[in-house]
């Protein structure tokens, strides 16, 4: 069993060992390729309990190299040849008959290593044959040299004899060819005659290369000698740097290229040697013009200037300004910081979209009389929209929500002679100053309208004021003359204080006494306007694009965002394409004062624009423009100052602030959101709902907006928690229904007082109340008694007033106060009672104090809270 066994694994063995081995063949049949240096092979070592290992074997091939024609290394033929030959032989296997008896007992692994051995052998045998055939060519090449050589020092010694015999026939000695040199040093040589040198020439120009190599070996052979770097004659190719390859050997090309390392030094030693080669030249600086803005970023302005941003850092720093590379500078700041550098400037601006918007300015020959535009301006209920009704013959008054003009009206009259009037109706409540100040910016006269029964009142300083500011002349109108009370000579009088002088007191202010119920009057004071008038010598162009200002803006429903237009030069056409503030349009259609749609509309004319993609701000100028892309451009430009001057203004303030708010506590607020028919009016609420607050509570206007209440509105108060407004505006269903299911509160006004009166009294009713102090009464300590788990009690007599438990106390003694506190316990006769009156005694015990003494006195009082209002 185990010989059987035994037989089967070596079998197994022989028969692996066959599969490994595969015969050696060409890679491409019929191609003749480079064979490899290095030979590799596996031979399997086993060992006892079956064990194996496989073992790799390379067998290297040397090749012999030797120095041909011109120093060139050549690979050896005949050696090559030689071991080629010997390589192809394919080694005899051994047949397993041919074996010896002892050789039969191994195994096939054993015999498998033997066989790799003997290979192993013959291959160093074939290695040394091929190292004896090198020798041999070499031991005949130096024989070449060596004839070479002779023949070299024969030719030599020919050449010697020629000079001699050259010598002899000139007749003159050796010695007079000597040149004289100083007497020389020990160890130096002697003179040197002309011949000697000559000879020594020739031989240098005759000798091989190959004598100075046998003189470099000679001299390798001395110890302790330097041996000199061989010279290279003229036409000597460079000797081979590196390592050979077989591709060089083979082809018998140098293949030689200058290393990556070389390269790499060589530019080094220029770039260093380059300040030296240029010391005397300084470098050119280059003079940039740099375009700045109004801000701009350190980083950027040195990228600009091409200079290194620590560089512009530190130039800062000399400049005392202390910023980091990526914060923002001004463009002041960064003006000195070019000039540092050299540098030319060129300051831009984002306003300089709008350079040209205005155009150029008006030829005097080309303007035409228009007609004067005159603002009604005065106190509230003194008869402003009364008067101009009674101009216009129309009825205005009617239409206003109690009585009182809610925003501005741009009307023209036409009188009997054709001439033609502008009025602007301003507010006259205290909520419309800037509506008014509005409307003494664009007119050209101001109607001061003054109640003879009332006098000067608040808005009539306001609306004085105001037209002082705007430079233009004033007119006054006594109104309510009809009245029994009318006393204008008290209105001319008054006007004194405000250094308007009359013409009856010797002044140039015209006034004059009218009844607008009464219609009294009324034609001497559209001559005063006419007059005045003509004394400015009112006339505009209006051969030219149209410009204005928005008197009021509005959403309506169908019609969009509508803004009223005073045209104050040039003439605006349907089709025109404008910006009015922040938003522009084209113009869809105007409307007159009279709601007649009309083509264009000259100076001085109110119009109703639609077009617009936005509701402007009362108040913006409107410029027509020559194509959309510069509309869309100057609005954006528009847009984002205006977002970033809203930033600005609700920024955290400084740190003082933001440390007292901390400490204080945070001001309540009350969120709103404030829906109005007219800009003109969400302007007045806006500003007397933010006139109200204080330091404790405030209004919070969440979003302000004209139009309808729709369900964004509703949403936002939800989430807030804030009451939404309606003034002039109602709710649209879906925005009813919304707020009905969350609980929203919408409220609706039609007149401000209410709104203003109603948001007062929320904030009064979010103010924290204020404490105050009420005194109760005095006790007197009597006797003090110490009683177990409660400490000290005095013995109190009531004097004054009554004591009550629960409530303040102060200890006096000596009538200085020595604690603050509350009682702990007030007993009478060991029973718990609520408060004790005058001339009782009781028990009383402080919250953590004792220290209490005979004849002290206790001073009761407690807080009781007050509400506040606004």
């Amino acid at each position: 069993m185990t010989a059987e066994t035994t037989g089967s694994d070596l079998d197994m063995t022989t028969s692996n060992e066959k599969e490994q081995k595969k015969p050696l063949k060409l890679a491409r049949p019929g191609k003749l390729e480079l064979k490899k240096t290095v030979e590799t092979g596996q031979v399997r070592q086993s060992f006892s309990h079956g064990r194996s290992k496989a073992v790799t074997v390379e067998v290297k091939r040397s090749r012999t190299f030797a120095p041909g024609a011109g120093g060139r290394m050549t690979e050896v033929t005949a050696a090559r040849e030689a071991a080629e030959r010997a390589l192809s032989t394919p080694a005899q296997p051994v047949e397993p008959e041919a074996l010896t008896p002892e050789a039969r007992k191994l195994t096939a692994g054993e015999r498998a290593t033997r066989a790799q051995a003997l290979e192993v052998s013959r291959h160093e045998e074939e290695e040394r044959r091929i190292a004896e055939a090198a020798a041999a060519v070499l031991a005949e090449e130096e024989a070449k040299r060596r004839a070479e050589e002779d023949a070299r020092r024969a030719a030599e010694g020919e050449l010697a004899r020629n000079l001699a015999e050259q010598d002899a026939q000139a007749g003159s000695p050796v010695e007079a060819l000597a040149v004289p040199v100083a007497i020389p040093e020990a160890g130096a040589e002697a003179p040197v005659s002309k011949r000697e040198a000559a000879v020594s020439a020739s031989r240098r120009e005759m000798k091989a290369p190959d004598d100075e190599a046998d003189a470099r070996n000679k001299r390798k052979a001395m110890p302790g000698a330097k041996v000199p770097p061989a010279r290279r004659t003229a036409g000597e190719p460079r000797r081979r740097h590196g390592k050979l390859t077989i591709s060089q050997a083979l082809e018998g090309g140098d293949g030689r290229q200058r290393s990556l390392a070389s390269v790499r030094r060589q530019r080094e030693k220029m770039r260093t040697a380059a300040p030296t080669r240029h010391a005397h030249q300084p470098p050119q600086r280059v003079i940039r013009e740099v375009t700045v803005p109004e801000t701009i970023t350190v980083q950027e302005l040195a990228n600009r200037m091409a200079e290194r941003g620590a560089e512009v850092v530190k130039t800062l720093m000399k400049l005392g300004v202390m910023a980091t590379i990526n914060e923002m500078i001004d463009a002041d700041t960064a003006e000195l910081v070019v000039a540092e550098f050299g540098h030319k400037l060129k300051r831009v601006s984002a306003a300089d979209v709008e350079i040209g918007l205005s155009g150029v300015p008006d030829d005097d020959t080309k303007k035409l009389p228009r007609a004067p535009v005159v603002t009604i301006m005065g106190h509230v209920d003194h008869g402003k929209t009364s008067l101009l009704d009674a101009l216009r013959a129309t009825d205005v008054a009617e239409h206003e929500a109690g009585g009182i003009t809610q925003h501005i009206g741009a009307y023209q009259v036409q009188l009997d002679s054709g001439q033609k009037i502008t009025f602007i109706d301003t507010p006259g409540h205290a909520a419309f100053t800037e509506m008014r100040l509005r409307g003494a910016t664009v007119t050209d006269i101001v109607v001061l309208v003054v109640a003879a029964d009332d006098g000067i009142m608040e808005q009539t300083v306001e609306a004085i004021n105001h037209a002082k500011l705007a430079k233009v002349p004033i007119l006054v109108a006594i109104n309510k003359m009809d009245r029994p009370d009318a006393d204008p000579d008290r209105v001319r009088n008054a006007l004194l204080q405000h250094e308007l002088v009359v013409e009856e007191l010797g002044g140039d202010i015209m006034t004059i006494e009218v009844s607008a119920k009464e219609r009294t009057n009324l034609d001497k004071l559209e001559e005063a306007i006419l007059l005045q008038a003509e004394v400015l010598e009112l006339a505009a162009n209006a051969e030219r694009p149209g410009e204005g200002a928005i008197i009021e803006a509005k959403l309506e429903r169908g019609r969009g965002p509508v803004a009223t237009v005073l045209i104050q030069r040039g003439t605006l056409r349907v089709g025109d394409i404008f910006v009015a503030g922040s938003e522009w349009g084209r113009v869809r259609a105007l409307v007159n004062d009279r709601g007649e749609m009309v083509d264009s509309a000259g100076p001085s004319v109110p119009v109703e624009v639609l077009g617009l993609n936005g509701v402007p701000l009362a108040g913006d100028s409107l410029s027509v423009v020559e194509s959309d892309a510069r509309a869309r451009e100057i609005a954006d430009f528009r847009q984002h100052s205006k977002r970033e001057q809203e930033i600005a203004t609700s920024g955290r303030g400084s740190l003082e602030q933001m440390m007292s708010r901390i400490q204080e506590g945070e001001a309540a607020q009350l969120p709103v959101v404030i829906k109005s028919d007219v800009h003109g009016s969400l302007e007045a609420i806006v500003n007397s709902l933010q006139k109200m607050g204080t330091d404790e509570v405030k209004v919070q206007v969440l979003h302000a907006g004209v139009g309808g209440i729709n369900e964004s509105d509703v949403t936002l108060a939800r989430a807030s928690g804030a009451t939404v407004i309606g003034f002039n505006v109602r709710a649209n269903p879906q925005a009813r229904d919304l707020a009905k299911r969350d609980n929203v509160g919408i409220k609706y006004y039609s007149i401000i007082y209410n709104v203003v009166d109603d948001m007062k009294a929320a904030l009064s009713g979010m103010l924290s109340p204020t404490e105050r102090e009420r005194f109760l009464g005095y006790a007197e300590i009597r006797q003090i008694f110490d009683i177990t788990k409660v400490g000290k009690v005095g013995g109190c007599m009531v004097t004054e007033g009554m004591v009550k438990r629960g409530a303040k106390v102060r200890l006096l003694r000596d009538d200085v106060v020595i604690h603050d506190g509350t009682l702990k316990t007030l007993r009478r006769f060991k029973d718990e009672v609520r408060e004790v009156k005058d001339g009782y005694e009781c028990g009383m015990a402080f919250e953590n104090y004792t220290d209490i003494q005979v004849g002290d006195r206790i001073e009761c009082y407690e807080i009781e809270e007050v509400a506040r209002e606004l």
